[in-house]
């Protein structure tokens, strides 16, 4: 298998989003993504196993991408409850800015087989694992309740993000996803100040 780098690998991550976005991850063939990405069939195959490879290095490289940005950023912010802020702006400027990739990971995701949900799960743990140390950081700070489950508190907050975005998707974009962040952050604090 070649290396997973470089013009080729990127432009077939890049394809597989809008494949995937367009027809639904059960239609999008894998000779779609090729045309699409501009390279033979069997170059697919010179990066992955199969689709499912396909699906979950997608989710791989963009959340990985994302979580990335989202570490580096909290990285200069001190308190929780602005930290808190930050990874809500984030997450929903990154996926308003590319509506394409919101539709592939909130909803063919979840459409797709136990091998692909448990690759994309071992990818999401990481972004669960900030969340946590941003409700952890608050307990600590004593701007949060000490009594908070934190992960109870984690779900919470990674549901709402996500159902906000999904019920975004469903109502084909017609309202700011960005224009949530304030709400839903002061409802966030709301419920764990102390």
């Amino acid at each position: 298998m070649a290396k997973r780098t470089g013009e080729k690998y990127d432009a077939i991550i890049d394809a597989a989003v809008r494949v995937i976005a367009e027809h639904g991850y059960h239609n999008a063939q894998v000779s779609k993504i090729a045309r699409e990405a501009k390279v033979a069939d069997g170059t697919i195959y010179l990066y992955f196993k199969n689709k499912d490879d396909v699906l979950i290095s997608v989710f791989s490289e963009k959340m990985g991408s994302f979580i990335s940005d989202v570490e580096e950023a909290l990285q200069s912010v001190e308190s929780a409850v602005d930290q808190l802020y930050t990874l809500i702006r984030i997450h929903f400027e990154r996926l308003e800015k590319d509506r394409r990739l919101a539709t592939v990971t909130q909803i063919e995701l979840r459409q797709s087989n136990p091998e692909v949900r448990k690759g994309i799960g071992e990818i999401l743990k990481r972004y669960l694992d900030i969340i946590d140390q941003v409700v952890e950081n608050g307990i600590r700070q004593g701007v949060f309740r000490p009594d908070l489950d934190v992960r109870a508190t984690r779900k919470m907050i990674f549901g709402t993000l996500d159902e906000t975005v999904t019920s975004w998707i469903m109502n084909d974009y017609k309202y700011s996803l960005s224009g949530q962040v304030e709400q839903i952050h002061r409802l966030f604090i709301d419920g764990m100040r102390k």
